[in-house]
This record gives C-alpha cells, sequence and structure tokens, in this order.
C-alpha cells in the first residue's frame, strides 16, 4: 500500500513533465501488478493528465508572475515603452533631412537615398 501511496505522489508531483504515453506505461504497470483495476485505467490516466495539464499552467502563471513581479521592481522599460529600430530611423532620417535642407547641403539625389 505504500508503494502505491509513494507511487501516486511521484506521479502527481511530476505529472507536469509527463507525456500521455509516459502516464499510460506508469498505469498499465500499475494494472499489471494488480494495484489498479482495468476499468479504471482510462478514467486514471485520464484525471493525470488533466492535473498534469493543470499543474503545468499553475506553474506557467507562477513564473510569469515571479519574473513580472521582478521586473517591475528593476524600473526596467519595457517593449511597448521603446521605439521600434524602424521608428528611430525615420526619425534620424527626416531630422537629418530637414538639417541638410536648411544648410543646403544635400543635393536631390542625397535627399533621395535617405528615404530607403
Amino acid at each position: 500500500m505504500a508503494g502505491i501511496i509513494e507511487k501516486s505522489i511521484n506521479l502527481g508531483l511530476g505529472l507536469f513533465s509527463f507525456s500521455r504515453e509516459k502516464i499510460e506505461e506508469v498505469v498499465d504497470e500499475l494494472v499489471n501488478k494488480g494495484e489498479v483495476a482495468r476499468k479504471d485505467a482510462k478514467d486514471l490516466v485520464n484525471d493525470l493528465v488533466k492535473k498534469g495539464e493543470d499543474q503545468r499552467e499553475e506553474f506557467k502563471k507562477m513564473v510569469r508572475d515571479e519574473i513580472r513581479e521582478a521586473l517591475d521592481q528593476k524600473d526596467l522599460a519595457r517593449k511597448e515603452d521603446l521605439l521600434q529600430k524602424d521608428e528611430i530611423k525615420k526619425i534620424v532620417r527626416d531630422e537629418l533631412t530637414d538639417v541638410l535642407k536648411k544648410k543646403e547641403i544635400a543635393t536631390k539625389s542625397d535627399l533621395d537615398g535617405l528615404k530607403k
């Protein structure tokens, strides 16, 4: 009986890393040993897979929350707060074009080259 409980606990704790196939193998082993009834095997597999998926999602949420909290404490800029590379290029190009026009240094072909 203690072996069954230990296997169940280990299986439950490690479920989020188990594939359905691995869970089926373990349950089949329990059925072959007579520790689980064959009629209950399918339900047990489905329950364990569901628990594994739930644990996986809970773990992902916990990790996301911890990372978000750590980043918030570091006062880092978020992606949406930063200018994108293309936006920066456009701003620099526009500013450079304005400066060159004011200084009358650039020719039309120079200015056309900046637009690319």
